[in-house]
């Protein structure tokens, strides 16, 4: 009885901030395409330095985003007040604060941690998505733009449900059989051949390292256009002969969407300024905001133009404690913008681009060189430590130095010693991140919001009907549920990809997990929606009515 009521404390001590935050805010008219806009891992300061940094190389001196910043966020996991990117975007698309490593799925429940009411029953099941229900629901066209690989976790988020966020091949099965209209992204080590077998069946164009196809590509169909093995490039790094910018993807993306006569959901990421922030990596922080910034344009312009798009922008959490401003450099009040941005704005490469430079160098050229790309004259100590350290193996054990990238830290440190700029850590950091937003009648969202909030926002500004929750239960319901009273068996031929096999009859149903696709005697047909298998429960989340083909005759 006293847990009863210390479970029923805790939801009305979180719904209470929620209603009376929601009473003062007017109802939100529902346009026909959205946009969500997320540059990872940017924190306030990395918005201020790029900036400056613009202004100091002859830019305007206002960003882009500048006039569309309406507040603020606090976005946290169901169990800790710094988010790891799986589940604070999850909850963005969800309307659920999950656990780190886990993408669009209830999390566990961790008591005495729990931020948020966490019912243990419900642990693992896949949630459904903005994403989803704006294809699902509203026949809507959908797609990603993605300056990292497809199935890494804000991506994932989206349009694929598991609790680890590392399991890359069923996590990129998922979002190949979600059907999206358009998909530009890095990743083809992951292209397997199931998934160009499927996207040939569903008419989906793949375009694979071919940026003159992609710019060429004027078809009507689906289209996924993937580039580089692994990740791209940071923005400065780019060879636009090899590398489209987010700037080119996103225009791509809104134009082909924007035939759907149902209207579109979009998702842009500027991926990697999360990961120049876990390096402490100054000029990629800058350059890949401001490469985002250029894509915030091209989504204003559209959305202006077409009167009937909202755009929303925002982070899913801080990272690294970037400031504008560091005990190198004493006298803070002093500092000219010179001072401050003369030597960063000579780095033609990031410290990741530096290091892909070096270890390619001959070792006689690997002082001029490095003067060449930062206009930093290498000490002897430095010059030999980049020789030794040219094939970047993980040094364990390495006091102040990430084990796993010696050489790309030795770079960024010595990038780092004649500029201004402080770090708190390499990890993500838990304070309140930036919202902007455009809606064609002024309906955005205001002041401080919680993750969840914005989930509602989405659903509210994308005209959803049929809830996420209802939706959750009629595309993923448990297999013991849906063929209760029937006999089926689990297929593990390939642990991976297990398949769930019903029979009835004369009737044999085979669903294969991370797919999209039910086999009937035989014969392939479209579920609409993902069959989602964890093996932590040992249980299929596959649609509610599925059992209705086993009675076909």
């Amino acid at each position: 009885m006293k847990k009863r009521s210390l479970f029923l404390l805790l939801c009305i001590a979180f719904l209470l901030p929620t209603m009376a935050q929601q009473q003062y805010r007017k109802p939100v008219k529902a346009v026909k395409n959205v946009i969500v806009m997320i540059p990872d891992g940017t924190s306030i300061g990395v918005i201020s330095a790029a900036r400056w940094y613009q202004i100091y190389n002859g830019g305007d001196q206002n960003l882009f985003i500048d006039p569309y910043f309406t507040g603020t966020v606090k976005t946290f996991s169901s169990n800790a007040p710094i988010g790891d990117s799986a589940p604070t975007t999850s909850a963005y698309m969800t309307g659920m604060p999950q656990q780190t490593g886990n993408v669009a799925i209830y999390p566990l429940a961790d008591p005495g941690n729990d931020l948020v009411p966490v019912d243990p029953s419900m642990a693992y099941q896949p949630l459904a998505t903005i994403l989803e229900a704006s294809r699902i629901s509203q026949k809507k066209a959908v797609g990603m733009v993605v300056t990292h690989e497809f199935y890494q976790a804000t991506p994932s988020d989206c349009a694929a449900h598991h609790y680890n966020r590392q399991a890359a091949k069923p996590i990129a099965s998922q979002i190949a059989h979600s059907n999206l209209d358009v998909l530009f992204a890095s990743g083809n080590k992951q292209i397997s051949e199931d998934i160009k077998e499927h996207l040939k069946s569903n008419g989906t164009a793949l375009i694979q390292d071919d940026v003159a196809a992609f710019r060429k590509y004027n078809g009507e169909s689906k289209l996924w256009a993937i580039f580089h093995p692994a990740n791209m490039p940071l923005d400065l790094d780019q060879d636009r002969s090899v590398t489209p910018s987010i700037e080119e993807m996103t225009d791509k993306a809104i134009n082909r969407l924007n035939k759907s006569e149902n209207g579109f959901f979009l998702m842009v990421e500027g991926s990697q300024v999360d990961w120049a922030a876990h390096s402490n990596d100054a000029a990629g922080l800058m350059t890949e905001f401001l490469a985002f910034d250029r894509a915030v344009k091209v989504a204003m312009d559209f959305a202006k133009k077409d009167g009937n798009t909202a755009v929303v922008i925002l982070t899913d959490h801080g990272n690294s404690g970037f400031t504008l401003g560091s005990e190198r450099c004493p006298g803070y009040d002093k500092l000219s913008i010179s001072r401050l941005y003369e030597s960063v704005s000579k780095f033609k490469r990031t410290a990741n681009g530096m290091t892909n430079i070096i270890k390619e160098t001959p070792d006689n050229q690997i002082a001029q060189v490095f003067k060449k790309y930062t206009d930093i004259d290498l000490s002897a100590d430095d010059l030999q430590y980049l020789i030794t350290h040219k094939e970047n193996k993980p040094l364990p054990n390495a006091k102040g130095i990430p084990a796993y990238m010696p050489l790309m830290w030795r770079i960024t440190t010595i990038m780092n010693d004649v500029t201004c700029f402080g770090y708190t850590t390499t990890g993500h950091t838990g304070e309140e991140v930036f919202l902007a937003a455009y809606h064609p009648h002024g309906d955005v969202p205001m002041g401080m919001n919680t993750n969840v909030e914005i989930n509602k926002y989405l659903y509210d500004v994308s005209g959803l009907s049929t809830t996420l929750p209802e939706l959750t239960k009629q595309i993923f319901a448990k297999h013991t549920e849906v063929f209760a009273g029937l006999k089926y068996t689990v297929d593990i031929t390939n642990p991976e990809f297990p398949k769930l096999v019903v029979k009835k009859g004369k009737n044999t149903l085979t669903i294969p997990a991370f797919q999209s696709v039910g086999i009937l005697n035989g014969k392939a047909f479209d579920l609409n929606s993902v069959c989602v298998y964890i093996d932590k429960n040992e249980t299929f989340y596959l649609p509610a009515d599925l059992a209705k083909h086993l009675d076909k005759k």
